[in-house]
């Protein structure tokens, strides 16, 4: 059975003013979540799963998961306020979506197989979708035993500004003991820094492991995650601003004993359009993949 790549594309529409102006930043118009699908397709995944919201479900499927046919099974389900526990309610005046952990329940009744959530416009590599496919085959059967991508954090650095980035500590077996969200995190005169919440500067090696949300899970993180959710609710539904976070859910397993995460090292280089002034910079990062012979000139 293979792995199923879900994909987090719910904020798509917002975030591109509309699924026409997603932008394509490859030689023939390919959009990052493309290279994606592609490095998924030849690293042995088997199917992708998109959750999307339903307001552009027409769109998606016409310009999004037609390109996809004949090359890998894709389906879409569908994110919304309303897709809360029985007996919990959506606050009327809330806008904001539930945040990363929602969009990954919604994924509880089409997926069956071990799987990796990966965000729709994070630039990941190849390498990393190899190394979390094969984590992801040897976890088929198993329980509370997860894994996630850690980015080396030189390799996720933005050139335009600084970074927000969830820094892992993990124990000397290699599995996460802490993911703590960082922001502004930099490269100042050659060392890579952030200043933490008593204002002091910490210095991060090179290959300090990242969550850049690419994690692998089995189908039993739905039962935990639909359980937290309900905590959550109970605790914070009044926060019209509080967002049930994939980190917040991990962190409480891993603290709690529940489930064990690995943290799977990757070469690959991580990059984004963080910044409207990363734009050319990412096109010319898969020109030079292409020319290198990564990638074909063109996708599908």
């Amino acid at each position: 059975m293979k792995p199923v790549l879900f994909v987090l594309a719910a904020g798509m529409g917002s975030r591109y003013g509309g699924l026409k102006q997603l932008d394509g930043l490859g030689p023939h118009g390919e959009t990052i979540m493309d290279y994606s699908i592609y490095d998924a397709i030849r690293s042995g995944f088997g199917k992708v799963v998109f959750v999307i919201r339903k307001d552009f479900e027409a769109d998606f499927r016409e310009k999004i998961l037609r390109k996809y046919e004949n090359h890998i099974p894709a389906e879409a389900v569908f994110q919304s306020l309303d897709k809360v526990p029985e007996g919990f309610a959506c606050p009327p005046e809330r806008t904001k979506p539930w945040g990363t952990n929602h969009a990954v329940l919604m994924g509880k009744d089409v997926i069956r197989e071990p799987f990796a959530v990966i965000n729709a416009d994070d630039f990941y590599g190849r390498d990393s979708y190899e190394v979390l496919c094969r984590a992801l085959i040897r976890l088929e059967g198993r329980e509370n035993e997860y894994c996630m991508v850690g980015f080396r954090v030189g390799n996720t650095l933005s050139e335009s500004g600084s970074v927000a980035r969830g820094v892992c500590e993990t124990g000397s077996d290699g599995f996460l003991t802490s993911v703590v969200e960082r922001t502004a995190i930099k490269r100042i005169e050659g060392r890579i820094q952030f200043t933490d919440e008593n204002g002091q500067t910490v210095i991060l090696a090179e290959n300090t492991p990242v969550s850049m949300n690419m994690w692998g899970f089995t189908p039993d993180y739905f039962a935990h995650s639909g359980e937290y959710f309900k905590e959550f609710l109970r605790n914070g539904a009044d926060n019209l601003k509080n967002e049930y976070f994939i980190p917040l859910m991990v962190n409480d397993l891993v603290t709690k004993h529940t489930a064990r995460v690995e943290v799977l090292d990757t070469a690959s280089k991580w990059f984004g359009v963080t910044y409207l002034d990363d734009r050319q910079g990412v096109v010319d990062k898969i020109r030079a993949l292409i020319d290198a012979g990564e990638y074909p000139e063109k996708l599908f």
